[in-house]
């Protein structure tokens, strides 16, 4: 049996009036593969990424996840993803395990199971002591690992993560570093943009460029790492925007 490709994206264009963020991008992400999407903010990563999760109407183009047309088929498309923004927008009124909570009700998930399935990810994120805390009393790694736990409330067969390691220090880059392994290990797809080229290089088997709006190159890792003199430019300009 053949097994639909997690993502398959084919000439998806978003325009904004007169600027063309996304230019004909086509790419394909098989199932449980850990992929990189790789460029400089302002490239069209996070664009791509609201367009594949419904955030934007595309201008052109399609989208299937696992086989699924996101315009057509958008409650079964969506219930595969779990996405993981860049930025924090929990409520601050809630506790960290209400965040949970509250997150599977959008995907008409409650009861006994949904509060079992809250308390296992706490556990597994190392945050069952901070349970019952506002989100804000919380350190900002943290609110990284709750980040991840919310986008797997509703156990999806695919996380999108924009950014994750963005403004955390070099340990907590790490820790998050080992669950993104341990999750695609277990089979989940991992959708990982960043301008971090060590991150992508250390966590993806395959990995797009994208500069312009445009997909430069897409090939696996390995081959990408031995093109570096080609696309010297493009690796300086992101090593410009990483921080130190």
């Amino acid at each position: 049996m053949t097994v639909a490709p997690a993502i398959e994206i084919e000439h998806l264009t978003k325009r904004y009036g007169d600027v063309v963020a996304v230019d004909d991008v086509s790419l394909r992400v098989a199932a449980g593969e850990f992929f990189g999407f790789l460029g400089r903010n302002g490239a069209g990563k996070t664009t791509t990424i609201n367009a594949i999760v419904g955030l934007a109407r595309k201008s052109s183009g399609s989208i299937r996840v696992f086989g699924y047309d996101t315009d057509r088929e958008w409650r079964h498309a969506r219930g595969f993803i779990g996405l993981a923004p860049q930025e924090f927008n929990f409520d601050r009124y809630l506790s960290i395990r209400d965040v949970l909570i509250f997150q599977a009700g959008y995907y008409g998930l409650r009861g006994k199971a949904v509060a079992e399935r809250a308390d296992a990810l706490l556990e597994r994120f190392g945050l069952t002591s901070r349970a019952r805390v506002e989100y804000t009393k919380i350190s900002g790694g943290q609110k990284r690992r709750l980040t991840l736990a919310r986008a797997l409330i509703h156990e999806p067969r695919m996380l999108i993560l924009d950014e994750p390691t963005a403004g955390v220090d070099v340990e907590q880059r790490l820790e998050l570093w080992e669950f993104l392994r341990c999750l695609n290990a277990e089979g989940l797809t991992v959708f990982l943009t960043t301008h971090y080229l060590e991150e992508a290089e250390q966590l993806c088997r395959r990995i797009a460029i994208i500069r312009d709006g445009k997909i430069i190159t897409e090939q696996p890792t390995r081959h990408l790492v031995r093109e570096g003199e080609r696309l010297q430019d493009v690796f300086l300009e992101l090593i410009r925007q990483a921080p130190s």
